[in-house]
């Protein structure tokens, strides 16, 4: 459905003696009802990634198609982007001294039959039910940003862009939101590419996932290979703490990329560590230990002592 090929994106210094290169040579193919997630570092290329594609910024040199239709850059249209995508900013557009109901059906038309009961439906998705009646300028910031969400939703996009879509609302509320509106865009076979710094956006509900560096790709395959066989400390890291170890300290040949959960305290045997901190997470504790001024990371339901040195392994 979406196809971009080979996009690089520069921006002149402020000097303009010389081009800054945002983003470079980035393929993407996009199915449809397919959700893709951008991970990376802050200033990686993610926003501009979703603006790029869009049409919301001037192409250097591109190939963004739709159903294998070439779509206009910013600078080739009157109106910046693309009646069958719908792009959902970190900073929200919403009309403050309207109300929710309004906001989200402000692009719906007033003689559609089901109008009503089709902003019933997303406010429900949203969890925003019972605020149909409030004006927005009297809304938190995450109940703002459900808003923008629903109203979005509303004009019924073919593919959704979302810019962290999920970073001002709460965390006892962010969980269900997600699970409401990935099973609305199944049901519906929208399309989505989600911005985020956050796995949790990511691993359960994400079909693909690719990782941005420096406006490059650093990986692109399914969420299930991306977070299962990192391709480097880079990648792995934006899921979890991470340790890299030599291989044969395991009897392995390669050098191994670890998550903490995959590494195990032990009576005997692996290799031998010292504990330097135990930071209680609910359930368990993740154990930093040093190992030959290594920092290393393992999970367990014990709390070691400072000092403590231990004997660690992979966890089969």
């Amino acid at each position: 459905m979406l196809q971009v090929r080979d996009i690089s994106y520069s921006v002149a210094t402020k000097t303009g003696d010389k081009r800054i290169e945002l983003l470079k040579n980035i393929s993407i193919d996009l199915d449809q009802g397919h959700s893709l997630a951008i991970m990376g570092e802050s200033g990686c290329g993610k926003t501009t990634l979703l603006k790029f594609i869009y049409g919301l910024l001037p192409y250097d040199r591109q190939e963004v198609m739709w159903n294998g239709e070439p779509l206009k850059g910013a600078e080739d249209t009157l109106i910046a982007g693309h009646e069958m995508m719908k792009y959902v900013p970190q900073e929200f557009e919403l009309m403050p001294y309207t109300t929710v109901f309004e906001n989200v059906g402000e692009h719906l038309s007033i003689q559609t039959d089901d109008r009503e009961s089709r902003i019933h439906e997303l406010l429900n998705v949203v969890d925003l039910a019972a605020y149909g009646s409030r004006k927005v300028k009297n809304l938190s910031g995450g109940q703002k940003q459900r808003v923008a969400i629903a109203k979005a939703l509303a004009q019924e996009p073919k593919l959704w862009l979302l810019d962290e879509p999920f970073s001002h609302i709460d965390n006892f509320r962010k969980n269900d939101l997600r699970r409401r509106l990935f099973e609305y865009l199944e049901a519906h076979q929208i399309s989505c590419i989600i911005a985020t710094h956050d796995k949790d956006d990511v691993l359960s509900f994400t079909d693909e996932t690719l990782i941005l560096r420096s406006g490059k790709i650093e990986d692109y395959r399914s969420t299930h290979k991306v977070y299962s066989d990192p391709k480097n400390v880079y990648c792995a890291s934006l899921f979890d703490e991470v340790t890299e170890l030599d291989g044969s300290l395991f009897g392995k040949k390669e050098t191994l990329i670890l998550y903490p959960h995959q590494l195990v305290e032990v009576e005997k045997g692996g290799i031998e560590v010292e504990v330097e901190k135990s930071f209680w997470t609910g359930r368990d504790y993740l154990i930093a230990a040093d190992y030959k001024e290594k920092r290393v990371y393992l999970k367990s339901v014990e709390k070691f002592e400072l000092g403590k040195n231990i004997r660690i392994d992979l966890n089969s």
